[in-house]
């Protein structure tokens, strides 16, 4: 999470002695609630003030001395008004310099003067400058402490990052690169939109268009295998590889997992799951995810990601795979959870806006976005109806389109119930979007097709959220290698040697293990595997089961 930090007072003096004394007095009555920052140069205090703007953090309030060699403390002050301008501003001056503090105060909106000395402060210093204080607090709304990101709503580019960050459960704030404020971070950070994306981190560094694994290194994950020989290496970070993980982790395995884009998988995007055993009021998909990351990594697991697996092969027993970077690691053991994502929308246009108001899956990162919009979700199963409930809390209208008459055969009951009950979702039966349309870059209507009367029509379409069929991650596996049903799921267990022809592939006298693929050694688990329930719950118990076969592969090598 990222840290709430304190406002700060910065004071300015070149008289040392002067300086110590004000340091001391300020510490004395505001360290609790406010940072004290001090100088003796107006040149490096002015520096100083544009850091901190880069940083995000906030002035509260600037005390200068008026007579130093630099700069006039009145001219010191209107120059850090530029990038604190709600700062209140007081001067330090000598009762010579009244009149000039007199003046400043009519020409550059100077807030108040005080003499030195000030003893006592209780007396001569902390009223004044406590009820400047309580003034700014009225109008103070703090600075976002944590990354930011600047981009165009409608670019595919900001939008990966944007998911990618949602995903990895990073907090971060959406600032349009062409708004006001956009346009301020911009030029202070001498940045401009043709090198959008722009991440703003924490601490003020700025990374322009960066690669995912180069943002995840950046926030100090790892995208590079430490070692390279591993007892198991599970490839997919959902819920059947985080279970397999812990489960390795906890059973003394040297464990590794490798995440191509984010851990929790299709699960880890859901706004809620309500018929997950053990938590009645039901969870997010990111709450389920940070607690099984929590416990992943306190059993020593090591993780990387965004990092894919582009190639696996067997030699002397040892499982390599090479990453998409072209390192490769090696393992004794290997377990497949790369689970499924959506499939392609196949509508004229869809491509075209990809990012760029279609979406598959993401209702999380957009919601925001929707905000009084029209939008439609494609889809007829638990993801979809999970994902329309939650933009229903800030869409206008949410279109809920299905090809079969009702939700009836394809979602949960309860969830039917919910959004039966909200009244700015409808539900479209008998619907399919034949073209996306749009301009300006982004999506702004919808062709859609009435297959009941094979008629169709155009509607006004702010987004469309895509929540259909589930295609496998296996794209990567060399066919024959693994084999595969005809859907491209990873066949196991007794599937294995259902048929003659099947059988020839399993190599070994044994029969293989229920969750073994046809290589001896490497296991699938969760909605990757043929067959499997496509339910969070199974595909942990799943992820869990592949550790006790792994134990007893490698106990017969």
């Amino acid at each position: 999470m990222a840290t709430i930090k304190k406002p700060i007072i910065l004071s300015v003096d070149d008289d040392q002695q002067v300086l110590r004394s004000l340091k001391r007095d300020l510490r004395n009555q505001y360290k609790n609630d406010y940072r004290i920052v001090s100088t003796i140069s107006a040149t490096e205090a002015l520096a100083a003030v544009e850091e901190l703007k880069k940083k995000g953090e906030t002035i509260a309030l600037f005390l200068s001395d008026q007579r130093m060699p630099e700069m006039l403390g009145v001219d010191f002050l209107e120059k850090a008004k530029v990038f604190f301008p709600k700062a209140k501003r007081a001067l330090l001056t000598a009762y010579s310099d009244t009149q000039a503090a007199i003046k400043a105060i009519n020409d550059v909106q100077l807030d108040y003067y005080l003499l030195k000395p000030w003893d006592p402060p209780e007396e001569k210093l902390y009223p004044v400058l406590n009820e400047l204080l309580e003034d700014w607090q009225l109008s103070f709304r703090p600075e976002f402490s944590g990354i930011r990101v600047l981009g165009y709503q409608y670019s595919p580019k900001s939008h990966n990052i944007k998911d990618w960050l949602a995903a990895n459960l990073k907090p971060y704030q959406w600032v349009d690169a062409f708004g006001e404020k956009g346009q301020e971070l911009l030029s202070l950070h001498s940045c401009n939109t043709k090198e959008l994306p722009v991440i703003i981190l924490e601490d003020g560094k700025v990374l322009t268009d960066p690669s995912l694994p180069a943002l995840a290194e950046t926030l100090g994950m790892s995208a590079t295998a430490a070692d390279d020989l591993y007892d198991v290496v599970i490839v997919g970070g959902g819920p059947a590889g985080m279970a397999a993980a812990v489960y390795g982790g906890s059973e003394g395995l040297k464990t590794l997992l490798i995440e191509k884009r984010a851990p929790g998988g299709q699960a880890g995007t859901s706004s809620r799951i309500e018929n997950y055993l053990g938590f009645p009021s039901g969870l997010s998909g990111s709450e389920l995810t940070r607690r099984a990351m929590a416990q992943t990594l306190r059993f020593g697991v090591e993780v990387i990601t965004p990092r894919g697996v582009e190639d696996i092969r067997i030699q002397d027993n040892y499982k390599i795979l090479t990453l998409d970077d072209g390192a490769e690691v090696k393992s004794r053991a290997v377990i497949l959870t790369t689970g499924v994502q959506y499939r392609k929308l196949p509508a004229e246009g869809a491509d075209t806006f990809a990012g760029a108001g279609v979406y598959y899956g993401a209702a999380i990162t957009e919601a925001k976005a929707c905000e009084d919009r029209v939008i439609y979700v494609v889809g007829g199963g638990n993801s979809a109806g999970q994902g329309a409930v939650y933009l229903s809390k800030f869409a206008r209208e949410v279109h809920i389109l299905i090809r079969r008459p009702d939700l009836t055969s394809s979602m949960s009951s309860y969830l039917i119930d919910q959004i039966d009950a909200i009244d700015n979702i409808k539900v479209h039966g008998f619907r399919q979007i034949r073209k996306v349309c749009g301009d300006d870059d982004h999506v702004q209507r919808l062709e859609i097709q009435n297959l009941q009367e094979n008629t169709t029509f155009e509607t006004p379409a702010d987004a469309v959220f895509i929540f259909i069929g589930a295609r496998p991650r296996t794209e990567w596996i060399e066919r024959g290698q693994i084999m595969t049903d005809e859907r491209g799921f990873v066949i196991t267990g007794r599937d294995l040697t259902t048929t003659a022809e099947r059988a020839k592939n399993w190599p070994m006298e044994r029969a293989p293990f229920l969750l073994e693929t046809c290589q001896p050694g490497v296991f699938a688990a969760g909605d990757v595997r043929s067959g499997a329930m496509n339910r969070v719950a199974s595909a942990v118990g799943e992820g869990a089961m592949a550790i006790k076969f792994v134990h007893a592969y490698l106990a017969e090598q």
